[in-house]
């Protein structure tokens, strides 16, 4: 009893410490949550870059902030590989093109990655019941972590299916993934060419409490 009731004490002493913060505490806290919003609602997917790759300590800080995304029973489930490697950036380029030539007619076309220097490819096990989920969470990380830093990020689906092509399977080998692992996502990373677009609307009819 005695035990429980030092403890409430304790407790009860956090609290009151919480309660009794400083005006300037108050405003470091809601400069940080105002610091978090702005980067969520201002991000946007990037499609048009500079030639220069991400900056290879920036891109450590991106991945750091990727793998301390949540997973379920913190099971970790990502394997992350990142290329900033332009030969093989443009041998998957004349892969897709070779397959599709259409791809190149886009206007400024120079890859398959939105024109980005830098990628970075997300898979998970292939048999893991939340690996797909735990890895958009980390996806979310860096592309937000990133806006934070001034660089831009497009996810990247489509070329899913260029790498699982047989053409592909050298620069597959490549990304050395596990075994029993497979391909989710890429991600295009790198300094913006020109400023965002503005952001559509979001339907906010989707989203609300139930009593």
């Amino acid at each position: 009893m005695k035990k429980f009731v030092k403890s409430l004490a304790v407790v009860l002493v956090a609290i009151s410490t919480v309660g009794c913060c400083s005006e300037k505490q108050c405003g470091e806290v809601c400069s940080k949550e105002e610091a978090v919003y702005e980067v969520i609602m201002t991000r946007r997917s990037i499609r048009d870059y500079k030639e220069e790759p991400v900056c290879r300590e920036q891109m450590a800080k991106i991945l750091e902030a990727g793998i301390y995304a949540p997973s379920a029973i913190n099971m970790q489930p990502w394997a992350v590989r990142v290329v900033d490697n332009k030969e093989f950036i443009d041998g998957v380029t004349a892969i897709a093109v070779a397959s599709n030539p259409k791809i190149a007619e886009q206007p400024g076309f120079r890859n398959l990655f939105r024109n980005a220097p830098t990628v970075a490819f997300i898979a998970c096990p292939e048999e893991s019941y939340s690996g797909e989920y735990d890895c958009g969470l980390l996806s979310q990380n860096m592309m937000l972590s990133a806006w934070s830093m001034g660089i831009g990020s497009c996810c990247l689906g489509s070329v899913v299916p260029v790498m699982n092509m047989e053409e592909a399977k050298p620069y597959m080998e490549r990304l050395q993934l596990p075994e029993g692992y497979k391909l989710l996502v890429g991600i295009a990373f790198g300094y913006p060419a020109q400023d965002a677009p503005a952001a559509p609307e979001r339907d906010a009819s989707k989203a609300f409490y139930v009593e």
